[in-house]
């Protein structure tokens, strides 16, 4: 891993340069003290390159430049025996402090790997047709170094149609994570194995209170987190529909070459919504990480779609270069954006997974 690490850093066309820096600075500093007067030593600063070698090597790399430092440094040396006498000390904390930095190094690629696995684990990766459906999906932290957070998408193909579920976990942290998986797992087997949409968004609802119960019983003080969330079911039979129920959640849009409309009417209790939906036409979910960016005079993101842009991988990044251009990248929560419409019958369908 930490051979991956360093390979990032110093590339040229592929292959790596870390070398090139200690090597360069090497050769200008000898150049120079050869010919400058005996006044002015500059083989002195020397001592800089296995430094440098530290930041960009790896430990054998390091040690290579400390030595020819050291060899460069002794031979001038000699013609002074009395003063600027050559700092083996300093060359050898050069080698240690690179053997440092690389255990650091492995050490946080090592848990940028976890995070990476479990958030493959909880948002598995979807292929761009999936169960009849084209999509596309933005995920911004709003930590910098986060992987994982309360935000949640899926799709799952079944015999009764294929089912859609995007949402957001109150909170952040490893509970926020926890539950997420829970409803996602739980998601995935309802989605795929009951008739009714409605049964489906029942199977949540007890999710979400059995995971809580479980949390307190555990002595822990986020029991009583709760999530919102959009669930969609495209029928196979009727091509023509969407069904909807909005559980709190940001409001979906429906773009396409007419225009930009909401999904549904009014935003009310959760029963199943049949929404005419027309060819072409792309469902766009966020949460509310778009809607509550704000600018930098505290005006909130006005999310809209682009009836030029309703291919689903256009339009999310449409919303997504639009939420941080609005907030000039100072996100405040974590942030979805997810469009799906039904695919192109030359696309391929996928509509039954193993």
């Amino acid at each position: 891993m930490s051979g991956v690490g360093r390979g990032q850093v110093l590339r040229v066309r592929g292959r790596g340069v870390a070398w090139l820096p200690p090597l360069l600075l090497l050769v200008a500093i000898t150049a120079i003290d050869y010919n400058t007067a005996a006044e002015f030593r500059m083989i002195s600063w020397v001592v800089l390159v296995p430094g440098i070698a530290a930041a960009t090597c790896g430990v054998a790399g390091t040690a290579v430049f400390a030595a020819l430092a050291l060899v460069t440094y002794v031979v001038p040396d000699s013609s002074w025996p009395h003063q600027y006498q050559s700092g083996l000390p300093d060359f050898i904390l050069a080698v240690l402090a690179c053997a440092v930095r690389l255990r650091g190094e492995r050490s946080m690629l090592h848990m940028r790997d976890v995070a990476d696995t479990t958030r493959r684990t909880v948002l598995r990766p979807l292929p761009r047709v999936w169960g009849g459906l084209e999509h596309a999906e933005g995920y911004l932290a709003a930590d910098s170094e986060a992987r994982v957070g309360g935000d949640f998408y899926d799709i799952q193909p079944g015999p009764h149609g294929t089912r859609v579920l995007v949402g957001d976990v109150q909170g952040k942290g490893l509970g926020a994570v926890e539950e997420t998986a829970a409803l996602l797992g739980t998601f995935r087997e309802a989605a795929y194995h009951e008739p009714a949409l409605a049964t489906v968004a029942e199977r949540l609802e007890v999710r979400v209170r059995r995971h809580g119960g479980h949390v307190t019983a555990l002595g822990h003080d986020d029991g009583d987190r709760f999530a919102t969330a959009v669930l969609l079911g495209f029928p196979e039979a009727d091509t023509g529909v969407v069904e909807a129920m909005v559980f709190g959640h940001e409001p979906p849009l429906v773009v396409g070459p007419s225009g930009v409309r909401p999904l549904l009417a009014a935003d009310g209790p959760p029963p199943v919504h049949r929404v005419p939906l027309g060819p072409g036409e792309t469902v766009l979910l966020t949460s509310d990480g778009v809607t509550e960016a704000r600018d930098p005079a505290g005006e909130f993101y006005a999310l809209a779609g682009d009836p030029r842009a309703v291919e689903p991988r256009r339009l999310v990044a449409l919303v997504r270069d639009g939420t941080l251009g609005h907030c000039g990248g100072h996100l405040l929560d974590d942030t979805t954006v997810f469009a799906v419409r039904r695919a192109d019958e030359r696309a391929g369908k996928g509509r039954r997974p193993s």
